[in-house]
């Protein structure tokens, strides 16, 4: 389960962004209101809770009901200025008093997915609600009912409305939170184009890969060298990590806890900067060197190149000029990021192969 919230994140300049609630928190609310109406009557709007570092946020009620022995209470998600896909979900909660004894128990509505693999922090078979929202939901719980004089034995089922559809932009399928989006967060808090959140994904991913036995893993830095890479070696979903911009996450997360094969795959551009040395590939966060490609260029009998790849604008201008030239410089960075790599892992059982493809997906250098 990812450890940020459930996106596919597009990185914007971080300029006065507005922060917004993780599906944990509307979760938490709308449990307290939905509890407050069964035990009281009354439903609290707004309701006010307490986030783990102490803020007390409070939440408008979107949507309430009240049963003889449920109630339910729904809150719009607010992901402030992130790309967060949960961003207007509708999120609810509907609990209900359970036999003495049962203690609280969590149940997945419609829209919230059920964890079917392991290496997750929430044991398969369960809802895909992370330990820290269940830790706030069953904290407010205990609280409303030892106030009313009563043992918490409450079920808390949550829903997010068109989860299951919202859930197939997400990563969630390849770590096996099958039917809809998972209940995350840990503060409380979304912090607006977070990087975290994308490497926690992948650190998720390599757990899942590791308690399922799979030995082959794939970080790749986009869709079409991934599907260029999968097909080669059949690999599974579950084996594809969505490095992205993040090779060092992917690497040094390996290095603590290894698999015994790791393939890296990406276009000539972000692959290179890996080669230079670059762990983020990020435009904002590091660039191609022309210097460096004319250097290596060079090392290939490129030297008469020198001139024109220092005033070549993009990677891919430099490629096609090295390409009519007969130069393989794309195997040469293959080569070059393979050695970052293993260095990055600093001696971790990993054995590295790299894939170099166009933009078309067209596979044009493989060092292994």
């Amino acid at each position: 389960m990812q450890a940020g919230e459930n996106e596919i994140r597009v990185e914007k300049p971080a300029t006065a962004l507005r922060r917004g609630w993780t599906t944990g928190a509307c979760a938490t609310a709308a449990t307290k209101a939905a509890l407050s109406a069964l035990l009281d009557g009354a439903f609290p709007d707004p309701v006010t809770i307490t986030l783990p570092g102490g803020q007390t946020p409070g939440f408008a009620l979107a949507r309430e009901s009240l049963g003889e022995d449920w109630a339910m209470a729904g809150i719009v998600k607010d992901a402030g200025d992130d790309p967060d896909v949960t961003h207007g979900a509708l999120v609810m909660a509907r609990v209900r008093r359970l036999p003495a004894g049962a203690g609280i128990v969590f149940k997945a509505g419609a829209g919230v997915g059920t964890v079917t693999l392991p290496g997750l922090p929430v044991p398969v078979g369960e809802p895909a609600i992370n330990p820290v929202p269940r830790k706030m939901m069953r904290g407010v719980a205990e609280e409303l009912c030892n106030h009313h004089g009563l043992a918490p034995d409450i079920e808390i089922e949550i829903a997010i409305e068109n989860g299951a559809e919202l859930a197939l932009k997400t990563w969630n399928p390849r770590l096996g939170i099958l039917g809809g989006l998972s209940v995350l967060g840990t503060t409380g808090i979304v912090q607006p184009f977070s990087c975290s959140a994308w490497i926690h994904s992948i650190h998720r991913g390599i757990d899942v890969a590791r308690a399922g036995g799979i030995a082959h893993v794939l970080g790749a830095t986009g869709s079409t060298s991934e599907r260029t890479a999968q097909a080669f070696y059949g690999l599974p979903d579950s084996a594809c990590l969505d490095m992205g911009d993040f090779a060092g996450g992917l690497l040094k997360y390996l290095r603590a806890h290894p698999l015994p094969r790791l393939t890296i795959a990406g276009g000539f551009a972000k692959l290179t900067k890996l080669a230079q040395g670059a762990l983020d590939l990020h435009s904002r966060r590091s660039q191609v060197d022309m210097a460096w490609l004319a250097t290596q260029a060079g090392t290939l009998g490129g030297n008469r190149l020198k001139d024109r790849i220092l005033a070549a604008n993009t990677a891919l201008e430099v490629l096609e000029m090295t390409r009519l030239e007969g130069l393989e410089l794309p195997a040469l960075i293959a080569d070059k990021a393979r050695a970052v790599a293993l260095d990055t892992l600093r001696g971790a059982p990993v054995d590295v192969d790299v894939m170099v493809t166009d933009r078309a997906g067209k596979l044009i250098a493989h060092a292994r």
